[in-house]
């Protein structure tokens, strides 16, 4: 299925907004064009002309495209995160941490490649002050599994501030060129060899503690 007919079908289930409901249903909406077109896609007048409305209307929610890419970016936000949770619960609580650690990048990878819509939105720039890492779920998921090898000890504590900047950006370089870049042609059992190294090459570079080789 493309992502223009995943987004037709998700918005045939839900049908038309409620009243009063305008500002979700926008950005909803919003997310759907970013989902088949990028943050270039999300304007106003193409969210209203989605839901059904008068830009007018959509302008007393959303006083320019600013706003509701911002909006756009958040529902991003939130899906990147689901992708990335749903591979780390199946794992159960009872799982090694270095494998919730490897479900996080899987997760972040695969949303990149089914989504590069949404991808490229959740990263886009909104205004001239974006919000902090920390504010992402997505990042903070990640820290909580890099918390949790320091606990075990895997990775020395000293060695714990900023962590994330250093898995995320390895992450989301090869996610952007998978996506966009000039390994996007890969076939399956390369992809995955890639995406093994890159996941392998995280797990070293954080086995600092006294329990990395346990």
């Amino acid at each position: 299925m493309t992502n223009s007919e995943s987004a037709t079908k998700r918005g045939h289930r839900e049908g038309p907004y409620h009243h009063g409901d305008l500002r979700n249903a926008l950005v909803r909406a919003a997310a759907e064009l970013a989902e088949t077109g990028g943050p270039e896609a999300v304007t106003v007048r193409a969210a209203a002309r989605l839901v059904g409305v008068t830009p007018t209307a959509a302008y007393r929610h959303f006083t320019n495209h600013e706003q509701l890419l911002g909006a756009a970016q958040a529902e991003a936000q939130q899906s990147l995160f689901g992708a990335m949770s749903a591979g780390v619960e199946s794992l159960g609580p009872e799982a090694h941490a270095i494998l919730r650690l490897n479900a996080v990048g899987r997760g972040y990878i695969a949303f990149a490649r089914a989504e590069p819509g949404l991808f490229r939105t959740a990263f886009c720039e909104t205004g001239p002050v974006d919000g902090a890492p920390e504010d992402s779920p997505a990042f903070n998921l990640l820290s909580a599994v890099l918390d949790e090898l320091v606990e075990i000890g895997y990775m020395d504590p000293a060695h714990r501030p900023d962590a994330e900047i250093a898995a995320w950006a390895m992450v989301h370089g090869l996610a952007a060129l998978m996506v966009e870049g000039p390994i996007r042609g890969l076939d399956d059992a390369a992809r995955e060899q890639a995406i093994t190294h890159t996941l392998a090459v995280i797990q070293r570079g954080l086995a600092t503690g006294p329990n990395a080789s346990d």
